[in-house]
């Protein structure tokens, strides 16, 4: 029920349109009458949740104009909003921009419905392949264990952990790519279906890649040439800081002098209906592609041309040379988001900086771990006697004992000098790197930011500290400035990270859902700068934020879920912003305002308290969770210590196989513990009531261990044990979901990387929640968001980066995109950039370019 204001000024329907506008928003808000004049969020006191509602009836209605909520924002009365939808005329699609004739229309076809038989061989499969692997790391760990314990003193020892760290590490590194080439040779553009031996090779690169340690050479020179061994066409000077590997990668070329933010998607392929679709991306000389932004198959950008943070370039749009765009999809923009000038730095400075990091790699962190290894093995008494052939190690008390020492040991020594380390060495690396400053690449003081950056990133004491008042000391010691903490006990959610912390200052009383990433440092090809990032006083930042140093919001902001923070224009205040682009929505609604009297004076003190020993409480909870499970593993471990004498590599490849499926078993065991193996209900209310703190707990469950799963049928087994009521043959590449007992998903849907299924939100301290439920073949997009209390009907697709609002009701067989997402009937070439013509010539063009 929505309370019209006394105040309201009534003003009848001058036209049909308005009549029948004005009596689908009584209908939805229970009013008998709605004035024409009257603002929806102000006058009516109406919300997005609402407004979604009546964003689906009116697409029921034969008889009247669609809106989005979009619309709804842009034009809030019944008067403004019917001029507008009458105004509008549909624009003629153009042609798709594209590399090649796509594969499929954008809106692509029907669903590919899938066999049990082909999805059972799939999974079988995939099992056996991981069973092998394990058998194999198994037997080369046992080879090179019992090599390097025959080594006599300390330099022979470290002479062989030199010698097998290397040549395992190089085999590590070439078995992907060989496999690759020997599995697929090159990938070209097109489709297979889903769990079809087709997709067991896919899947086996796609997982031989994320396994390669050359992941963790992101941001250094040495990743570019992976990538290039691996058939991508990359030029010179390219500076990629993504850690999402492109995997089709004779599909990607990259013009030289392009740079690539971190958590940008380059992937090369896409799941859609059933199918796996490649498709090439092409980005020419000088390009510059944002944070958080998602390249689809089939894109290209020409030299010199940029898109923005928290964007994406949908199938077939590209981007001419020179030009530059921002929002989901794309759009032209005045923005020139590289914002550092160039420094000296050629291919030599690069070659020494890559060189200079596979000496550190042979020569001290290879011996390290190999030969650390094995000192534990032979120097530690707990591990040493159980591998002593007379000692009777299985005796269960000496093992549960030991088991005990060593992982209290392990785990409180991890979270002791984690903590000292964390607030020291960062500290000092700093004092290399001054605001403000150009800097090149590759150099020490780009190796000082980038550690410092990993290091302050740790996600474990975000995860332990966040969602509570004690994330505020953390941050804090971090090098965080945060003003006068207002405190609320929900400051900072568990997924927090910066590129510098000690450039970050937040102003008083605001508060940050979660996935907030800052970015405080800006990146040329050649060069890097640190600046300092402000967030205003009495904002709140909804979930998966990029900001930018230098955004243009001011004090009391609502930034919603995605949004796109502005670079230029006036600074905004007192407003809220959603969309990329973003645009202007109000700051807050009636319904988040009626628990404001629990967040001021004795109240909110003795909740806030009362909070804080909860929150308290959850920590040790989860610290003991976590140790717990340090504590099986070490067992199991010991245990296999005992074993290895008689079975050898064997013992270390089941022990592989199950740290997984325990680990896996356990958390699913916490979670519904937690939960009482009760399924959540739809809720409204504070954060300071004891039953958000219960629901936030479930927040700190570990599921990073969840991934491994990804593109295997076991990924749809485990969301079940886990409560989502999912259906059969769901494929999953990389899907979160928040809240799992609130979350439905239909048989044979799709669900791409990078896509998250939020059922909650927080906005100024009041928590919503409520079920969402995607029908039977439905595909999620790279990178898309659906919100609570959503519903999809059979067959309907969200694209790419899109964000899916609150309440809003997808009719079955239809293709949604953008940020808000709205209906995108025209979908085939509505978001081509330019003509198939000028869109070959840049790929042309960019090609070209290439050293």
């Amino acid at each position: 029920m929505v309370e019209q204001s006394s105040e309201v000024p009534i003003s009848g329907p001058a036209t049909e349109t308005e009549r029948k506008l004005a009596d689908v928003l009584a209908d939805v808000t229970s009013l008998e009458r709605i004035p024409v004049d009257s603002h929806f969020f102000t006058d009516l006191g109406a919300n997005s949740l609402v407004m979604a509602q009546f964003c689906a009836r009116l697409r029921k209605r034969a008889d009247l104009p669609s809106a989005s909520m979009k619309d709804i924002y842009q034009h809030p009365t019944i008067r403004s909003l019917a001029t507008a939808l009458a105004s509008a005329t549909p624009t003629a699609p153009t042609a798709p921009a594209a590399t090649e004739a796509p594969v499929t229309p954008t809106c692509g076809p029907a669903h590919l419905p899938t066999s049990r038989l082909r999805y059972f061989l799939c999974g079988t499969c995939q099992l056996l392949v991981f069973l092998a692997y394990s058998f194999v790391a198994g037997l080369v760990t046992s080879r090179g264990y019992g090599w390097i314990a025959t080594g006599s003193g300390l330099a022979d020892i470290y002479l062989r952990s030199l010698v097998f760290g290397g040549a395992v590490f190089v085999a590590m590194c070439l078995f992907p790519v060989v496999a690759k080439w020997l599995l697929v040779g090159r990938w070209k553009p097109g489709e297979f279906p889903l769990w079809s031996l087709a997709y067991l090779r896919f899947w086996l690169v796609k997982v031989l890649l994320h396994a390669n340690p050359m992941v963790f050479f992101v941001g250094n020179p040495l990743y570019v040439l992976y990538l290039r061994a691996l058939g991508a066409r990359i030029g010179k000077g390219v500076t990629i800081l993504s850690r999402s590997v492109p995997v089709c990668t004779d599909l990607l070329t990259i013009g030289a002098g392009t740079v690539i933010r971190k958590d940008a998607f380059l992937l090369c392929y896409r799941a859609h209906a059933g199918r796996i679709q490649t498709g090439r991306i092409t980005l020419g000389r000088d390009v510059f592609v944002g944070e958080k932004t998602v390249l689809d198959i089939d894109t290209s950008m020409g030299d010199g041309a940029q898109i923005g943070h928290s964007s994406a370039l949908y199938r077939g749009q590209a981007v001419p040379d020179g030009e530059r765009r921002h929002g989901t999809p794309a759009q032209p923009t005045r923005t020139d988001y590289v914002r550092v000038a160039p420094a000296k730095c050629g291919t030599p400075r690069r070659a020494w900086f890559g060189l200079l990091t596979l000496l550190q790699l042979f020569f001290l962190y290879l011996p390290l771990v190999f030969g650390g290894v094995y000192m534990l093995f032979t120097r530690v008494p707990t591990i040493g006697r159980r591998l002593d052939p007379d000692t009777d190690g299985l005796a269960p008390p000496a093992l549960l004992t030991d088991a005990l020492l060593l992982s209290l040991t392990l785990f409180v020594g991890f979270v002791v000098v984690g903590l000292v380390v964390l607030y020291t060495v960062p500290r000092l690396l700093s004092l290399a790197v001054r605001p403000d400053r150009v800097y090149p690449l590759y150099g020490f003081r780009y190796a000082a930011h980038r550690a410092t950056a990993r290091m302050t990133n740790v996600k474990f004491f975000a995860w332990l500290f966040g969602d509570s008042s004690f994330i505020v000391y953390y941050l804090r010691g971090l090098g965080y400035d945060l003003s006068r903490v207002e405190q609320t006990g929900s400051n900072f959610g568990t997924e927090v990270q910066h590129e510098s912390p000690f450039l970050v200052t937040v102003g008083s009383g605001t508060m940050v859902a979660d996935g907030l990433s800052v970015l405080n440092a800006d990146f040329s090809s050649t060069s890097f700068r640190v600046s300092r990032a402000s967030i205003g006083a009495r904002n709140f930042l909804g979930n998966n934020i990029a900001y930018p140093a230098g955004g243009r919001t001011g004090d009391n902001c609502l930034l919603a879920t995605k949004v796109m923070v502005p670079l230029d224009g006036e600074v905004r205040e007192g407003v809220g912003l959603l969309g990329s682009p973003c645009f202007e929505i109000p700051r807050s609604v009636e319904r988040d305002a009626r628990f404001d009297h629990l967040r001021t004076g004795d109240t909110l003190r003795r909740r806030l308290a009362a909070k804080n020993r909860y929150n308290l409480r959850s920590m040790a909870v989860m610290l003991f969770a976590r140790w717990l499970h340090t504590f099986l593993l070490t067992l199991l471990a010991l245990a296999s210590v005992d074993l290895y004498g008689v079975l050898g590599h064997v013992v270390i490849a089941g022990y592989l196989a199950l740290t997984l499926a325990s680990t896996t078993l356990y958390y699913i065991l916490v979670e519904r513990c937690i939960t009482s193996f009760r399924a959540l209900r739809p809720q409204l209310f504070s954060i300071y009531d004891p039953r958000f703190w219960r629901h936030e707990r479930l927040w700190k469950v570990p599921d990073e261990h969840l991934n491994i799963f990804n593109g295997t049928p076991f990924k749809s087994l485990v969301w079940r044990l886990l409560g989502v009521r999912i259906g059969s043959r769901v494929f999953d590449d990389g899907c979160y979901l928040t809240e799992r007992t609130l979350t439905t998903i239909g048989d044979e849907c799709t669900l791409n990387a990078g896509s998250k299924i939020q059922c909650h939100s927080q906005e100024d301290g009041t928590f919503k929640s409520d079920g969402t439920t995607l029908g039977a073949g439905c595909t999620l997009g790279v990178g898309a968001h659906v919100h609570y209390g959503v519903t999809m009907g059979d067959g309907a697709v969200l694209a790419t980066d899109s964000f899916l609002m609150k309440g809003e009701e997808v009719p079955p067989n239809t293709r949604w995109g953008g940020n808000p997402a709205a209906d995108m009937p025209d979908a085939p070439g509505q978001f081509s950039g330019i003509g198939s013509e000028t869109a070959m010539s840049t790929v042309n063009g960019a090609a070209a370019t290439l050293s």
